[in-house]
């Protein structure tokens, strides 16, 4: 496979770790309600797992190495993760990851790569904006959050609270809004670039039918001579 490379590889482990991701937050995972481990575990798994994004594309830009398999397989392994973690987590953690949020976070992860193929179909790109990016780093804290707070309502730090459910409910519900303004400012991105395009096709178009028929009423006219 000459595809294959060490870009992709990392990708490639982003894949794995989602069957082990809900291995580990479901009923059959050995370490449960013990001291956390199960809560802890996963959350590692996760982060670890969301850094590799920026790995494998660090890499494949700095050693030329970006393929075709590549494209396909990093937005991929990214829906695939994200898509697992909220399932999973409606079950796991109901408290804070109610279902419509689930659809609402997975429905635009959809929507934004439908829009990403039909703008390589026309030819274009999507640059991921800011808000993007911001979406994606709420997705990591609303994650990792929710499934701590599976065992821990708050941390006692040296006197010092944490509040995780706070912190989970706020970023479940920061990460819903954003994912709705990252969906509505990718779509006005594409609608700008897609008519942008549909106007230089018909600019074509007319120039190539006035070509066609300038040439007609040529050929007509020597016809007539």
């Amino acid at each position: 496979m000459p595809d294959v490379n060490l870009p992709n590889y990392i990708t490639l482990s982003r894949i794995a770790s989602v069957p082990v991701l809900i291995w580990i937050l479901s009923p059959k995972f050995p370490f449960q309600n013990v001291h956390g481990e199960q809560e802890i575990i996963a959350s590692v798994v996760f982060i670890l797992a969301m850094i590799t994004d920026g790995v494998d594309g660090y890499l494949a830009r700095r050693r030329g190495q970006i393929t075709t398999l590549g494209m396909l397989l990093d937005p991929l392994a990214d829906k695939l993760m994200v898509t697992a973690a909220y399932i999973v987590l409606v079950s796991y953690n109901p408290r804070v990851v109610v279902p419509w949020i689930a659809v609402l976070v997975i429905g635009r992860e959809f929507l934004v790569s439908g829009l990403r193929s039909i703008a390589a179909s026309e030819g274009f790109t999507i640059e991921a904006s800011e808000i993007g990016k911001l979406k994606t780093v709420i997705q990591i804290v609303s994650v990792v959050a929710a499934i701590l707070n599976h065992r821990w309502d708050y941390w006692n730090i040296g006197g010092f609270i944490v509040g995780v459910h706070l912190i989970a409910v706020t970023a479940i519900y920061w990460m819903a809004t954003v994912s709705i303004i990252s969906a509505v400012d990718y779509f006005v991105g594409f609608w700008k670039k897609i008519d942008h395009a549909s106007g230089r096709r018909r600019r074509r178009s007319s120039v190539l039918s006035r070509r066609k028929r300038a040439a007609l009423e040529q050929g007509a006219n020597i016809k007539m001579q």
